[in-house]
Formats: structure tokens, C-alpha cells, sequence
């Protein structure tokens, strides 16, 4: 069935060509841009949400967030609007296929193919986290590798609606979209609330089934799915797929922690570990996967795993009495502290237990046995210490500390027999006064007493520019602001009738306002006044038009008069500049011309002419015809005389004779 929007032209610009892809909440079609002639993907809003205030509002404003991005693995954003009752987002058009698609043609991908997929996709969401953007939505099918095997990130931080069923099912609160239930955090489905460690979560999911090919958990219904989300962990990926190597689990077990300040801080701190990791285990980089793939198992083995016991808080660890069991199902006993061996290799007693020589006292041997007893114990507690100690005993968890109060923080490192090395003080425009922002070392295992360095915020940094600075030169102030406050000044002209011309009228944003460093400042400066349209005084008296022209500020000049048919004598025939001129600059100087009467004009000479065309010349220049008249037609004489000046429509005398 053909798509009745395919042909259509949104806002004169975008034609839709063909319809890529459809979903509940949109279909994305392929356009071309007919203004820059280029190809473009063109989201457009489902019908049933375009009708919904609300709904276009969320998305119209989030769709702004996301253009604010420019990072080679994120999709581009360029435009954004609604035409036709079609609500649309403009976007970058990416030639290739989703990772979901790619999944399902591969099932599952290598440790290093999966961390080629991974490693820039993390990078677009470092660029976003670091842009104060939480996604909210990872998933395989919003991660795009193009045909030259570039990873871009796709949809971020946009709304989505309620659509299908099982793993792909949204999850909605307040009938707003927060993600899909199959890669959604414990705590957005607990309490509805996202931030970047909630996308760890999802792109921890995303690893999971990258190296397993599915995500770890199903069910019959969202609501199923979701209770294992909030209720367990995640399982090690190579209970799926035997030979992954242990960091590997480690390191998805790290990112899906269902508290989540156990989690990496966001995207930059999970492609850290994860540059960790690949050296670590010695992954070679491979070309990021597009198509099918002639690789054949996998070659990584698993590495060896630590030879002290695990700590009972690590993934995958369950506490047993006095044993501690791994995942593996082996179970390591620690250290035994008891009566020590009674028997040697070879069957018989140590010589602190041999059987009582002849004629040795009862009691001696007694005390023998019992001193025998004593040191056997003795060896055994001190052997166990020591053991203890060089096993699992000496070390200790640095907490994560990052957000926490300094006087928290503080306790937790003693409580964890760590030695507090506090603080250097730095200013942070995230973290709030008193606020631990960095550690060194940063969480993980550590030997007891080991210092542990914080760093904690002093707030914000803030700057002002004072107040009483409005109203002066605005060289003088530029020069005041650059020595005392770390700001950018830039200059903004505009007209205005009180202060002087290069005076600081005001400040954008307004003197006083807390500034961070670098900010950018608008200092707004007199232009002095508007110009002014001269007004039209032509007809008027001298006096009453100069003083209408000076009102308006103008200075006026009388020129030499002139002589206008039009005008009458004594009145303002002509100003200049005029009204037709256009605004002038304030006080800028008026010449106005007074009418001395009509123009003059000289007399033609028309003796010897006959009458009719001595009358026709005198009134070709403009003047009246008096004709006496005797025998015969020709004129004989005129007055004034031929040559002098009159006035227009002067009579002339004319006597015409034989």
C-alpha cells in the first residue's frame, strides 16, 4: 500500500522519498533537502501523538537539546518543525544497519568486535553526558553502524510512547516514555528517575547481549521483565557462552549494579574501564562488524582469576558460613584456626607428642604435652594471621565517594581502614560546596592504610560585574572589567536619548547577575540619539518653520531666497535635507529657502511679428498679451521692452498697425 506522505514537501523544503522504517511512535523516511540538495532522514510523529500538546512539546524541546550535540558518533540533528498537521525532527541520514539488525543476522559478536561496537558508542554518550543529556533509551535498535563501519548513536534524550509487547515493551510514566523495559535501570523502574548511570545501566545491558545475543532477561510480560531488573543481578556472560574471560564479566557486572552509585559516573568513566580491560586481557582493535562476519569461535581464554579469595561484596560471590563459594561452584575454605595435626607423613606423632621415654616423671611429661600443645596452636593461629593477612585480610573496598559530603566520605574511608588524605578544594559547576568530586585512588581494591586523596568542590565559580559602572565610557569599563573580573565583554550600539554617545547604557545579562568564568557579557552603548525625519514645513512662515525643525533638535540656516510659482512670497518654498531624505542624524544642521515671489522672466522681443504669433510667444513665456490695435496686423511696438526681466504672468502691451 503506497504511504500517503511519500511526495509530500514539508515547510517548502523536505520531500519525503521513501518510506525506511515504522513505529508506533514515528516512521522515518529518506528526503531530500531541496534547499542544499543533499539526502536527509525525516523522523515524523505518529498521528496520535502530534495531537498532543503535551507530547509535541516534550519533543519539540528535547529534539533542541539533542541538535545541541556535534560528536562524530552521535546522529545529527538539523531542523525541527510542523507542517501539514506533521510534527518532524530533521536528522543526519545514516547508510547502514542497526546493531539489533546486525544481532540478529550474527547472533552473537567476539569480546573484540563487541568492544569495537562499544567503544564509540560510548563516546557519543560522553559527548552528551558532558552536554548534561541523559538518553534514557540505549538500545541495540537506537545504535546505527554505517556501511564504513562508523557507530553513531541515534535518538537521544526523545520521548517515546507505549508501543508493542515483551522485551520491546515501553516503559511510561505519567503517560511520558522513560525507555524499554528490556534494558531499563532498577531505579527508573522503581522511582522513575534517570540519570547518566542509568544509561550505563542500558549500554552494560547492550554488552551483555552483544557477547550472549540476547538481553539476560524474558518474560511473558514487561511487568515480568521489570521484576527481575529491580530483584536480581545480572548474570555472568559466560554462564551463556563458556571461555569469555573473568575481567569481561567483571566489567559488565560493574555497569549493571543495581545501586547505582556502584556504577561507573557515566559514559566517559565506562569507556575508561573499559580501555582497562582491553589491555588488560591484550584485545587487539578489529574493524567495526557491518555485515556478517567469517570469524570463526572464540580465541580468548579465560584469564587467571585473583589467587586471594573474593570479597563477599563482589558480583557473584555468595557468603557460606565460613566458606565462601564463586561462581565457578568451587568452594574455598579459608584459613582453619584449630588443634593442628597429630599425625606426620609417615604415620607417626611429631616429636612433641612421641610416646613418654622411661624414667621421665608423669608430671614433666604432662607439661610437656600441654607446652607441646600450646606451640602446635600457637603455630596454627600465627600461620592463619598470617595467611589471612596475605590473602584476602589486608585488603579492603575504596568506596565510591564521588557526590558524597567531605565529612561522609571521610568516615567511610575509616570505616574501610582507609587513611583520609583531605582535601584539595577546587571550584565545579556540577558538584555543590562541600561535594567530593575526584578521588585517588578511585573506587576499587586497595591494601588497608592506604591513603586515599579528595578532592572536594567549593561550588560553582561565580563572578559579577559591578553596578556602578553603568553610565561610564565604555573603553574606561572594559578596561576595569578585564583587570578584576575573567569575563568576555562584547559591544552592542543602540540608540538612546539619555546617556552620551560611548557611554555603557546597560549590561546583558544585567550587572550583578552571577557569572561563570568565560562568560560572555553584552555591554549595551549609546549610540546617541535616533536619527529624525525632518518634517515638512514648505508653506509655512520662517519663524514658525524654524522652530518646528529645532524642536526636533536640528539646527537651521536660512539660505538665499528663491522664487516658486507655488509658493508665496515670504512663506518657505524648499528645505534641505527633506523629508524625502530619510531619518537624519540628531542636531544635524537644516537649510530652509524663502519664496521672494514668482519666477522671472525675460521678455521676448515680437516687434515686426503679426499679432497672432507675437501673442502666442509672450505666452509661451509666460506672460499675458495686452494688444492695441490700429489699421493693419503687425507690431510695431511693445512694452517692456524686449530683454528685460518680469515677473511670470506680467502683462505685456503690444500695438499692432500697418
Amino acid at each position: 500500500m503506497t504511504d500517503p506522505v511519500v511526495g509530500v514537501v514539508l515547510e517548502g523544503r523536505y520531500r519525503l522519498e521513501e518510506r525506511l522504517a515504522r513505529g508506533g511512535m514515528s516512521t522515518v523516511y529518506a528526503a531530500t533537502d531541496l534547499r542544499l540538495h543533499k539526502t536527509v532522514a525525516v523522523k515524523v510523529m505518529a498521528e496520535h501523538l502530534a495531537h498532543d500538546p503535551t507530547f509535541v512539546d516534550r519533543f519539540t524541546r528535547e529534539a533542541r537539546a539533542a541538535a545541541m550535540l556535534s560528536h562524530p558518533n552521535v546522529v545529527g540533528v538539523s531542523d525541527q518543525g510542523s507542517d501539514q498537521e506533521l510534527v518532524f525532527l530533521v536528522m543526519e541520514l545514516v547508510r547502514g544497519r542497526t546493531l539489533r539488525d546486525l544481532l540478529t543476522a550474527r547472533g552473537r559478536l567476539t569480546v573484540a568486535e563487541a568492544f569495537a561496537v562499544l567503544e564509540p558508542m560510548l563516546a557519543g554518550l560522553t559527548a552528551a553526558h558532558r552536554a548534561g543529556i541523559v538518553h534514557r533509551d540505549i538500545k541495540p535498535e537506537n545504535v546505527l553502524i554505517g556501511v564504513d563501519g562508523v557507530v553513531k548513536v541515534a535518538d537521544f534524550g526523545l520521548a517515546r510512547a507505549v508501543v508493542g509487547t515483551g522485551t520491546a515493551q515501553a516503559s511510561q510514566t505519567g503517560g511520558v516514555l522513560i525507555g524499554t523495559v528490556a534494558y531499563l535501570s532498577p531505579e527508573q523502574l522503581e522511582r522513575g528517575r534517570a540519570d547518566a548511570r542509568s544509561d550505563i545501566y542500558a549500554a552494560g545491558i547492550v554488552l551483555f547481549e552483544m557477547l550472549t545475543g540476547h538481553p539476560p532477561y524474558g518474560g511473558d510480560t514487561p511487568l515480568a521483565v521489570a521484576y527481575q531488573h529491580v530483584h536480581h543481578d545480572v548474570p555472568a556472560p559466560s554462564a551463556e557462552v563458556p571461555g569469555l574471560p573473568w575481567a569481561v564479566d567483571e566489567l559488565v557486572a560493574r555497569t549493571t549494579r543495581r545501586d547505582p552509585s556502584g556504577r561507573p559516573l557515566d559514559a566517559g568513566a565506562f569507556l575508561a574501564e573499559l580501555g582497562h580491560v582491553r589491555k588488560d586481557l591484550g584485545i587487539e582493535p578489529v574493524p567495526v562488524p557491518t555485515g556478517r562476519s567469517t570469524a570463526g569461535p572464540q580465541t580468548l581464554r579465560p584469564t587467571n582469576r585473583p589467587s586471594r579469595p573474593r570479597h563477599p561484596s563482589d558480583p557473584g560471590t555468595a557468603v557460606l558460613g565460613g566458606q565462601r563459594a564463586d561462581r565457578t561452584g568451587r568452594t574455598s575454605m579459608l584459613p582453619a584456626v584449630g588443634a593442628g595435626p597429630t599425625m606426620n607423613v609417615n604415620g607417626r606423632r611429631p616429636s612433641g607428642l612421641e610416646r613418654p621415654r622411661p624414667g621421665v616423671p608423669q608430671h614433666i611429661r604432662r607439661r610437656r604435652a600441654r607446652f607441646a600443645v600450646a606451640l602446635v596452636l600457637l603455630l596454627a593461629i600465627t600461620i592463619g594471621a598470617i595467611g589471612w593477612w596475605l590473602g584476602s585480610g589486608r585488603w579492603t573496598e575504596i568506596p565510591t565517594l564521588v557526590g558524597k559530603d567531605e565529612a561522609a566520605a571521610i568516615d567511610l574511608l575509616q570505616q574501610a581502614g582507609l587513611d583520609p588524605d583531605c582535601c584539595t578544594e577546587v571550584w565545579h559547576e556540577e558538584f555543590p560546596d562541600g561535594a567530593v568530586v575526584a578521588m585517588t585512588p578511585g573506587p576499587g581494591e586497595a591494601i588497608r592504610g592506604t591513603d586515599v586523596r579528595l578532592t572536594v568542590s567549593k561550588g560553582p565559580e561565580r563572578f559579577e560585574v559591578p553596578t556602578d559602572v553603568v553610565g561610564r565610557p565604555y573603553e574606561e569599563v572594559v578596561a576595569q572589567l578585564q583587570e578584576t573580573v575573567p569575563i568576555q565583554v562584547t559591544k552592542v550600539d543602540e540608540y538612546d536619548d539619555t546617556f552620551e554617545p560611548g557611554h555603557v547604557i546597560r549590561f546583558d545579562p544585567p550587572a550583578g547577575t552571577k557569572l561563570a568564568r568565560d562568560a560572555v557579557v553584552a555591554a549595551v552603548v549609546s549610540a546617541g540619539r535616533a536619527p529624525v525625519v525632518v518634517p515638512d514645513v514648505t508653506g509655512q512662515s520662517p519663524e514658525q518653520a524654524q522652530a518646528n525643525i529645532e524642536s526636533l533638535g536640528f539646527t537651521v540656516v536660512r539660505g538665499p531666497d528663491g522664487r516658486s510659482a507655488a509658493v508665496d512670497k515670504g512663506e518657505v518654498m524648499s528645505v534641505s535635507p527633506g523629508s524625502a531624505d530619510g531619518p537624519v542624524a540628531y542636531g544635524s544642521e537644516v537649510t530652509i529657502v524663502v519664496s521672494a515671489g514668482v519666477p522671472l522672466v525675460p521678455v521676448p522681443n515680437v516687434v515686426g511679428m503679426k499679432e497672432e504669433e507675437a501673442a502666442a510667444a509672450l505666452q509661451a513665456a509666460g506672460l499675458t498679451v495686452d494688444s492695441t490695435k490700429f489699421f493693419g496686423n503687425k507690431v510695431r511696438q511693445q512694452t517692456p521692452a524686449a530683454g528685460e526681466s518680469v515677473e511670470q504672468g506680467t502683462s505685456i502691451k503690444i500695438l499692432v498697425a500697418f
